[in-house]
């Protein structure tokens, strides 16, 4: 029954918009960038705290090479960066530890087989120090009754 609902509310919509009549929404919406500052009012016994925007500058920072194919090249990081940049690394791998492929990640493919050896060194060094190997850790994780040597 909700699910018909929906579909009415949808269909109603496009017709609406469609028809040039202005849709309405429920509930207004609320920009989804911006800086917020934290403001506590207190009227007798009640405190109140809200988040007001902030305005932003309305211009990004430029790259200083924006003709580089890759985000790595626009920045100039090309040679700048270590297995221990665990910030930077952690941007171009997935939850459970594997690459992101280039279509996604938007890398040349020097750049990528740079990322791609750097995350491989970082997970050694991980499992060095830990002393549990990463896919076995992984591996148990994913199967706790099972036991791997």
């Amino acid at each position: 029954m909700a699910s018909f609902m929906a579909l009415v509310s949808g269909c109603g919509r496009l017709l609406r918009g469609l028809l040039g009549v202005p849709v309405t929404t429920s509930c207004p919406r609320v920009p989804a960038r911006g800086f917020r500052e934290v403001v506590e009012i207190q009227e007798g016994k009640t405190t109140i705290i809200e988040g007001r925007i902030i305005e932003t500058p309305k211009e990004s920072p430029h790259p200083p090479n924006p003709s580089g194919q890759c985000p790595i090249c626009r920045w100039n990081l090309k040679h700048k960066y270590t297995y221990e940049d665990v910030l930077l690394l952690s941007q171009f791998i997935r939850p459970h530890g594997g690459m992101l492929p280039r279509k996604i990640t938007g890398l040349c493919q020097e750049e990528h087989r740079k990322i791609e050896e750097c995350v491989k060194m970082a997970h050694r060094v991980c499992s060095q120090i830990t002393g549990l190997g990463f896919l076995k850790d992984l591996f148990q994780r994913a199967n706790p009754n099972s036991t791997v040597t």
